[in-house]
């Protein structure tokens, strides 16, 4: 029991310290021709969307999750809250939902403040729509601009969350220039068109 306490408190100090990313950018000529095939749920989602970067989400030598930005050719960086897109996690080790939850509250914090009634209904819909997490399970976030959040566990519809300001602060963790990694969102940003 005391070691179960342990492993849990580990995992959760993982998501509630700063983390620190590890992310490289890499051109966009580059990132095109190394890109791998989008997963089945983003074509499916958002036919002709293409890699647009990627980095890992690393905390001093723990390897987090590595992040992969999908979107189609109208993406903009100064508009990203109003085009489709998807974002890919990937993880390298196990989290708790309700850890994973708590932690996506808090970096939407960052862009301003969120009235109670509304981080109790969030909270309670990211954890329906995200299970506890192991290593090399995927998830991934769509962004229906304005509208919805959608989200797929290892390719898996399991949520969707009908908010306009839900989705443009939690894709925001990862894409406004408030966020805490702005060397991931860099990383994220790689092929999106220059001047954007």
């Amino acid at each position: 029991m005391y070691k179960h306490q342990s492993i849990d408190r580990r995992r959760r100090s993982l998501l509630a310290l700063p983390l620190t990313c590890g992310a490289v950018a890499i051109g966009a000529e580059a990132l095109a021709r190394s890109a791998p095939p989008p997963p089945p749920e983003v074509s499916s989602e958002l036919p002709g969307a293409r890699l647009l970067g990627s980095g890992r989400l690393t905390y001093f030598l723990f390897h987090v999750y590595d992040a992969r930005l999908w979107a189609g050719s109208e993406f903009e960086v100064r508009r990203f809250d109003q085009v489709p897109l998807a974002l890919e996690l990937e993880y390298a080790r196990g989290f708790d939902n309700a850890d994973i939850a708590e932690r996506s509250i808090e970096e939407m914090r960052r862009s301003g403040p969120i009235a109670p009634e509304k981080v109790t209904r969030w909270m309670a819909a990211m954890k329906q729509a995200f299970p506890d997490v192991a290593s090399g399970d995927r998830i991934t976030g769509v962004q229906v601009p304005g509208v919805a959040a959608r989200f797929f566990v290892n390719g898996r519809l399991t949520g969707e969350i009908r908010d306009g300001e839900f989705t443009r602060l939690f894709f925001g963790i990862w894409l406004s220039p408030r966020t805490s990694e702005p060397k991931l969102r860099q990383a994220l940003l790689a092929g999106a068109p220059s001047g954007s």
